[in-house]
């Protein structure tokens, strides 16, 4: 069966005919090319040109040859293809195309045959890179077991630091505990010391005054409370330091942690082999970097944990240091300012004991004087009643003398006598009188002391109850030096 008309993939239709030009005028534009026919799609056979051959059929548009275009147009038009046959002219290759399809496959074979024999005879070449790849093996067995000496350096290196800060943690907890515990210590001393102030308000009169106890005791409780201040305030630096430190622990701990993973992890790559059973590929892992690191900031990240870590320690031990030097400061300064206190108790003591007794003695005098003048009031009454029964008499005799008749009233001598006798007696018992008055008034003036001395002794037994009793009576014990230092809680 013939086909009749043409495929697109030839260059021309018919006998090839020279233009009788070699190359084309450079005058001339390039040439729009387009292809000669569009393909007609057939049903079922809509994507045929996906598989037609390369080498398309292309018409320039411009007439290289213009003698010779009207004689060769009715032979160079195809004929005209029906559209059933259409589809089977797309399959269609030159016999150009098919020589340079052969020389390619023949020149394929020959350098595939050139390269395969190269290869086989370069055994050398093989032998080197299998050399190759053992050293390199080698030297990345041989890195991979200097970084796990590193590791463990680093690794021996934080265990030895973290251990020393441990130690110095459980040193600072101690050192607060026993700073709490001095602190809980001064509470009872201050109560003390307040309870003393609170019952020397209860000092009557003159006795309630500003004495050196109770500026003792005043000091005293300032004293405590600023010792208490200061322990309470160390103690939140060493709770502060403290924290800092488990940051630091947790540094290291989080590093070491770290470094035991990677000991892990380079410990198994060092022991993996070639004829290890865990080995696979895995494609494209030379080229993906993961790393953050390199091995001097690897090296200085371990180093600054540790520096930082050595440099908290050196904070806890001056705390640690602070802290016993201000609890042997403040419990020299309170046993002092104990001390002294109680010595101006004492004195006070003393000092209002010896009034006391010197009151005692003023009172037994007055209650003796106040006894003599009882007496001498007793007395004067008497004699005082004793000279009246004369003065009656004396002046009985005058009236009797005054009822003599005429001449008889006469200014004898014992008219002279009688009247002199009642201005004696008279005289008489004014001075006695007086004397009296003078005894009462002196007597009500001895009670009067008595009743002053009587309620000074009161003030002043008053007084030697609080102080000598109540107060000395609290202030027998105070913590001793190792509670004061916080060695021992109550």
């Amino acid at each position: 069966m013939e086909f009749l008309g043409t495929s697109q993939t030839a260059s021309y239709c018919g006998t090839k005919k020279a233009c009788g030009l070699s190359t084309l005028p450079p005058a001339v534009e390039t040439p729009v090319i387009q292809e000669s026919y569009q393909p007609y799609y057939l049903p079922g056979y809509r994507y045929l040109n996906s598989w037609r051959p390369s080498l398309f059929c292309k018409v320039s548009n411009v007439q290289t040859c213009p003698d010779e275009s009207t004689m060769n147009r009715s032979a160079l038009r195809p004929p005209t293809i029906l559209p059933t046959l259409r589809s089977a002219l797309f399959c269609r290759y030159s016999p150009h195309d098919w020589d340079q399809s052969n020389q390619l496959q023949l020149r394929g074979a020959e350098a595939s045959r050139l390269w395969a024999g190269r290869l086989m005879g370069d055994m050398r070449l093989m032998q080197d890179k299998d050399q190759l790849t053992r050293q390199m093996q080698e030297g990345t067995c041989r890195n991979l077991g200097q970084r796990l000496s590193d590791i463990g350096f680093w690794k021996s290196e934080l265990s030895y630091e973290l251990e020393r800060l441990l130690t110095e943690n459980h040193s600072m907890e101690t050192v607060k505990k026993r700073l709490e515990c001095a602190a809980d210590e001064v509470n009872c001393p201050l109560q003390v010391a307040l309870e003393c102030l609170y019952h020397r308000e209860k000092r009557i009169g003159i006795d309630l005054v500003h004495d050196n106890v109770e500026k003792n005791l005043i000091r005293e409780v300032d004293l405590l409370k600023c010792c208490q201040e200061q322990m309470r305030k160390l103690a939140q630096r060493i709770d502060i330091q403290i924290r800092d430190n488990r940051d630091t622990q947790h540094a290291l701990e989080r590093d070491l942690e770290d470094k035991s993973s990677a000991q892990f992890i380079d410990e198994k790559c060092f022991n993996l082999r070639n004829t290890s059973d865990c080995i696979s590929f895995f494609h494209g892992m030379e080229k993906v970097d993961g790393t953050i690191s390199v091995p001097e900031t690897w090296a200085k990240f371990s180093n600054d944990n540790i520096r930082h870590s050595q440099n908290m320690r050196a904070n806890s031990i001056r705390l640690r240091e602070e802290a016993e030097n201000l609890l042997e400061t403040l419990s020299d300064q309170m046993w002092k300012q104990f001390t002294n206190t109680n010595l101006a108790f004492n004195a006070r003591i003393s000092e209002v004991t010896d009034v006391k007794n010197k009151l005692q003695t003023q009172l037994a005098k007055t209650l003796q004087e106040i006894f003599q003048a009882e007496n001498t009031i007793m007395l004067l009454e008497r004699s005082i009643v004793a000279k009246e029964c004369p003065l009656k008499v004396a002046q009985t005799r005058l009236e009797c003398r005054t009822r003599r008749p005429n001449v008889e009233l006469c200014r004898d001598i014992p008219q002279f006598k009688l009247v002199n006798e009642v201005f004696t007696i008279d005289d008489t018992l004014q001075t006695l009188k007086l004397r009296l008055r003078e005894t009462q008034d002196t007597l009500q003036l001895l009670v009067m002391t008595k009743s002053r001395l009587e309620h000074e002794l009161a003030i002043k037994a008053n007084t030697l109850c609080i102080d000598k009793e109540k107060c000395m009576g609290m202030r027998k014990t105070f913590p001793s030096t190792p509670r004061l230092v916080g060695y021992t809680c109550a």
